[in-house]
């Protein structure tokens, strides 16, 4: 992976304001959700915060394989990253939780810090580009 691509990528998703995660179950089921924070945590691992719901923690807990969007719609420029989850951290919970709640509607109610380890950065756009990485 070129050095300071990650970085790069990560300033984007500052900009930003939001990441597209992709996840998929052990039926390899797609499930996709929108994370508002990415930040660098070191060389090749990013830190994802959010509300998830439950779809994609689900997937996560039999599937660590995820993908990430970057992209800025303005300028058709933006990175997908490619690599697996290795740390969950419970970060935030709603004040009030009730288990009852959560049988009644599947609302997140845990806010999770996902610790990425990025194995490829490849370009995304919506013009024409190649699947080869970012060099």
């Amino acid at each position: 992976m070129k050095n300071g691509i990650l970085e790069q990528a990560a300033q984007l998703a500052t900009r930003m304001g939001y990441v597209l995660i992709a996840t998929a179950d052990d039926n390899k089921q797609p499930h996709l959700a929108v994370a508002r924070t990415m930040v660098m945590k070191e060389a090749d691992r990013i830190a994802v915060n959010e509300w998830f719901c439950p779809g994609t923690m689900a997937n996560l807990q039999v599937n660590p394989r995820v993908a990430i969007i970057v992209w800025d719609e303005s300028s058709d420029t933006g990175y997908q990253l490619l690599g697996e989850m290795e740390h969950m951290l419970d970060i935030g919970m709603i004040d009030g939780y009730t288990p009852e709640m959560e049988s009644k509607w599947p609302l997140p109610q845990v806010e999770s810090q996902l610790t990425i380890r990025v194995a490829r950065v490849i370009d995304f756009k919506r013009a024409p580009h190649s699947d080869v990485e970012e060099q």
